[in-house]
């Protein structure tokens, strides 16, 4: 089983929000905010807390984590329109939400080109990216990916999120906003055998992401690479959603027949608000649906987290300025 459900119950639900309401907004300080929302989310039922937590460690759990019935802000400001923080939020239970879901899998980390370092994403359509392979679009289908981190070394999979938390606070306005999950293990049982022993060649160079290549004016690609790599029980998969560039006609035609089984072996959710959705961005990729957006303050608005299981194997990336907030 690659997708996992779990819902608190209302009681549960109750004694978190109680609990978040009153604490401050946690980006001023960030690590004392996660004590304080490790104390409250550790406080889960067990079984509950085991569920989250096993999903974070073990090889075979499921690739991707449903969480429902989570606490809300009792007052929601307009989705924001530029992609920044709302300055008009005045309570921090989402960011509470996230932040505590996300300190159960790891820790959270910032990248200096991905929405300038915070460690809380806004992720809302924003109108000059509605057509960019981006989470600023809602124009075109975000193609089936995995979130990279551009990196000087030529690999773009080393210092990648391991995992990613979106927690929603508006569902779009008309319903029609999917997100799609599709897992390595079923994408390796989908494909003939001789796809995927081109998929685990290093025929391919991932183009770094959206929000680096902006600031470049142009494509940047990594070193060749597999898409498909590790133990046959349980691979890893990295594909760029901004471009991945194969370097033969059969990778070409792997490429290809990789997107068309990711449509076939998905799994969809519409998340609404009170529900975080926790991905594995390692064992599997996702994407989004095309959905309308009318930029006038009710829009889709997702807060996202990228988390590593721990800060050391990426060191080298940390800026003087901020622990958590690499190159």
């Amino acid at each position: 089983m690659t997708f996992a459900d779990l819902e608190l119950p209302d009681q549960v639900r109750d004694t978190i929000g109680a609990e978040l309401c009153p604490l401050p907004d946690p980006t001023t300080d960030v690590d004392r905010a996660l004590t304080r929302y490790h104390r409250i989310f550790a406080a889960l039922p067990t079984e509950l807390l085991q569920q989250v937590m096993d999903f974070g460690r073990h090889n075979d759990a499921p690739g991707v984590m449903l969480v429902r019935n989570l606490p809300l802000d009792a007052d929601l400001p307009p989705t924001p329109v530029d992609g920044e923080p709302s300055a008009a939020k005045n309570s921090f239970v989402a960011e509470g939400v996230l932040l505590g879901l996300t300190g159960l899998l790891g820790e959270p980390i910032g990248v200096l080109t991905e929405k300038a370092g915070r460690l809380v994403h806004d992720v809302v359509p924003v109108p000059e990216g509605a057509r960019a392979q981006t989470n600023q679009g809602s124009a075109v289908f975000l193609n089936f990916h995995s979130d990279i981190t551009y990196d000087t070394t030529g690999r773009y999979d080393v210092a990648n999120p391991d995992f990613l938390v979106l927690n929603c606070l508006r569902g779009a306005a008309g319903n029609d906003a999917y997100t799609y999950y599709a897992d390595a293990r079923d994408l390796s049982r989908h494909l003939p055998d001789p796809l995927v022993e081109t998929l685990r060649s290093p025929l391919y160079r991932l183009n770094a992401p959206g929000s680096y290549t902006r600031s470049v004016g142009q494509e940047v690609l990594s070193e060749p690479v597999p898409i498909l790599s590790g133990a046959t029980r349980f691979p890893e998969i990295t594909v760029s959603a901004n471009g991945t560039r194969p370097l033969t006609r059969g990778a070409r035609t792997a490429l290809d027949a990789l997107q068309e089984a990711c449509r076939s072996v998905a799994h969809t959710v519409r998340l609404e608000p009170g529900q975080a959705l926790l991905i594995n961005n390692r064992k599997g990729v996702h994407a989004r649906s095309t959905f309308r957006a009318h930029h006038d303050g009710r829009d889709r608005w997702l807060q996202r987290t990228y988390i590593r299981r721990n800060l050391w194997n990426v060191r080298y990336r940390a800026t003087p300025e901020d622990r958590r907030v690499h190159y």
